[in-house]
C-alpha cells in the first residue's frame, strides 16, 4: 500500500455479468480535493457507494487512515470519520436549519431522538451545528424553516450535516447537481473554503468546478480508472480526450 490517507487497491464490483468498478486503483491523500470524473454510467456512484460501506465490493481492498475496511459497515465507516455528503437522503422540511444539523450531531452520538426535548435547545448539539452552519454559509439561516430554502440551499444544508459529524474524509457525489449557475458558484466557494481543512472525494459533472477545485483528478471510464494527473495532467492527456473530455476543457 502507498501510505495514502484513503487506499483502493484492486476493487471490483460485478451486476449481471457487467463490472461497474473494473479493478480500480485510486489513492486520496490526507487534505486533498481529489475529482473522480467520468461519463454517465462509468462507474462513479458504484465506487463512492463502496467507499462509504453501502455497497459491498465483490472482490479488492479499501484502506482508510491506515485501518482495514474493506468489509466494515457503513455506520461504523461513519463512526471512523467517513461521511457522505448524501447519506441524508432527504431533510426534515418542517423543522427549522439547525434542526436538521443538530440531529445529524446527535444520530452520529449515537443518542437517541429525544423528540421531548428538542434538539435545539441542547448546547452539544447545537454548538457543532452552528459551526457546520457557518463553514456552508447558512448560519444566517439557522432559525428558518428548511422547506423555505432553495435547492441549492437544501444541498448546502446536507454538506453541512455531513460536516456536523467532524469527519476526516467527505465524499461527495455531486454537490452541483441540479444547481443554476449562482449557486454553482456558491458551492465551489464553500468547497474551495473547505480545501485543506477536510479531505474530500468529489465526483462532479460541472468541469469548470472540478478543474477549479481539484489537486489531483482520477478519470473513470467504464469502471476502469484511466488516468489520475493534476488538473493540468488530465487536462492534456490525449487518452482522457479521447474517452471523455474532447473539446469541452480546451
Amino acid at each position: 500500500m502507498s501510505g495514502a490517507f484513503l487506499e483502493v487497491r484492486d476493487l471490483y464490483k460485478n451486476y449481471g455479468g457487467i463490472a461497474a468498478t473494473d479493478h480500480v486503483d485510486l489513492d486520496v491523500r490526507e487534505s486533498e480535493l481529489h475529482a473522480i470524473i467520468g461519463p454517465n454510467g462509468a462507474g462513479k456512484t458504484t465506487l463512492i457507494s463502496q467507499l462509504s460501506g453501502e455497497v459491498p465490493p465483490d472482490g479488492g481492498r479499501v484502506r482508510f487512515g491506515g485501518r482495514d475496511i474493506t468489509t466494515t459497515p457503513a455506520y461504523k465507516r461513519s463512526l471512523l470519520g467517513l461521511a457522505r455528503s448524501f447519506q441524508i437522503t432527504s431533510l426534515m422540511l418542517d423543522m427549522t436549519v439547525l434542526e436538521n444539523v443538530a440531529l445529524a450531531v446527535q444520530a452520529h452520538a449515537g443518542h437517541s431522538f429525544r423528540f421531548w426535548r428538542p434538539a435545539r435547545s441542547e448546547t452539544g448539539l447545537t454548538g457543532p451545528a452552528m459551526e457546520a452552519l457557518a463553514a456552508v454559509d447558512l448560519a444566517d439561516r439557522a432559525h428558518d424553516v428548511a422547506r423555505a430554502m432553495s435547492h441549492g440551499e437544501h444541498r448546502q444544508l446536507e454538506i453541512a450535516m455531513a460536516l456536523a459529524t467532524r469527519p476526516k474524509l467527505l465524499l461527495l457525489d455531486e454537490p452541483m447537481a441540479g444547481m443554476g449557475v449562482e449557486e454553482s458558484q456558491r458551492m465551489v466557494e464553500i468547497l474551495r473554503g473547505l480545501k485543506g481543512e477536510k479531505t474530500m472525494l468529489l465526483i462532479e459533472h460541472d468541469m469548470d468546478a472540478v478543474f477549479t477545485l481539484a489537486d489531483r483528478i482520477s478519470v473513470l471510464v467504464y469502471g476502469r480508472v484511466i488516468a489520475t494527473g493534476t488538473p493540468e495532467e488530465i487536462r492534456n492527456d490525449e487518452a482522457v480526450r479521447q474517452a471523455y473530455l474532447g473539446d469541452e476543457v480546451a
